[in-house]
């Protein structure tokens, strides 16, 4: 007797709903990058995008400091995080983490002449020798910071944990941003360690060569996604670190969940970025290197070790000027995703954000 219920049908297959930011991606989820997704937009209500509130507040989680300002953060690149660049940024109450080659003496003149500044600067630290003592002693002799980033290729490594743990210990009002790792469990051990805001990305830096080295790395956006997921669990925070190639990817950033968005590439070759202007037929441009690159370890540590290699390269950056117009150009950017997605603070945009799989960003007919 044939069964008069009708014919089962197969269901429909579900779209990758994680690509709505807040939904945990599955460890076997395809891992995208910026250039892999754009944003979907949604009706909104704004009129302008002059009615987009770009700033931010925050307390961290282990320091219990607050924080007030743009979460846009120069990266501590010798050729980016200068107090030149920081003098402008604070302008804008963005930030700068300050690479980590000043003197104790030049901290010390540029707080007697900018105290001002003091509050969105952070001093950058490795782990090698003489890096805690280094970072102790400008810590005394300018007791108004009150961030510390210290940062590292590899994150991964127990002597890092252990160091930010030795941080924390001597130094327990610091906000400590801490860094590079791109996967969950990672930040989570970090901000258990110590560290109050993570710095996420492997290999996604314009003149990183990680990735081609070593083979080792994670799509940046993928990375956001995930380790935003971890910190936000624990009240922990993270910088997307790398990647950014144009102001949309900095919106990308926030909208997967980075509480902080850091700039290498795209704060290169302005007049107040690190290294002197070089003419070549008639056009400027200013170098622009990894800090591990050659050029870096042959100006500071006297060459690159016979047990290491190179992992980053040195390119000419056509000179732009004042940075003034590049971070407009950026805020402007980012406050008209805003008015596309419906958010009127960037606090909303995470939650505005749903990101769509392409296959082609741009129409590259008359160039990128």
């Amino acid at each position: 007797v044939s069964s008069c219920a009708p014919p089962t049908r197969k269901a429909p297959q579900r779209t990758t709903r994680w690509l709505s930011v807040g939904v945990r991606p599955h460890k076997n989820d395809i891992k995208l990058d910026f250039k892999d997704v754009l944003l979907r937009p949604k009706r909104s209500t704004l009129k302008s995008r002059s009615e987009v509130d770009l700033m931010r507040s925050y307390t961290f989680r282990n320091s219990k400091g607050s924080y007030r300002g743009i979460p846009i953060i120069a990266a501590n690149m010798d050729t980016v995080g200068t107090f030149e660049m920081a003098l402008v940024l604070h302008q804008f109450t963005l930030f700068t983490t300050v690479h980590k080659h000043y003197s104790v003496d030049d901290w010390v003149e540029f707080a007697k002449k900018n105290p001002e500044c003091l509050k969105n600067v952070a001093v950058s630290t490795g782990t090698g020798e003489g890096d805690f003592d280094r970072v102790s002693t400008i810590l005394a002799a300018v007791p108004q910071l009150q961030y510390i980033c210290v940062d590292v290729a590899n994150g991964y490594s127990e002597h890092f944990v252990h160091f930010v743990k030795d941080v924390r210990e001597k130094f327990r009002s610091h906000t400590i941003m801490a860094g590079n790792v791109v996967t969950g469990e990672m930040v989570e051990e970090l901000i258990l360690a110590g560290a109050d805001i993570i710095k996420v990305g492997i290999g996604p830096g314009s003149v990183c060569t990680t990735r081609k080295k070593t083979g080792v790395g994670y799509p940046q956006l993928s990375a956001v996604i995930e380790c935003a997921d971890a910190a936000h669990g624990l009240g922990g925070h993270i910088i997307s670190d790398g990647g950014c190639t144009c102001p949309g990817d900095v919106s990308k950033a926030f909208g997967a969940g980075a509480d902080f968005v850091m700039l290498g590439g795209m704060l290169a070759g302005h007049s107040e970025s690190g290294g002197e202007v070089i003419e070549k037929n008639g056009k400027k441009y200013k170098l622009f290197y990894g800090m591990s690159s050659d050029t870096a370890m042959q100006k500071h540590a006297g060459g690159v070790a016979d047990y290491r290699a190179s992992e980053g390269k040195t390119v000419e950056v056509p000179y732009k000027g004042p940075v003034e117009v590049t971070i407009r150009d950026v805020l402007g950017g980012v406050r008209s995703t805003c008015t596309y997605v419906g958010a009127s603070k960037l606090k909303e945009l995470s939650r505005r954000t749903t990101f769509i799989r392409v296959n082609q960003q741009l129409n590259t007919v008359f160039g990128s």
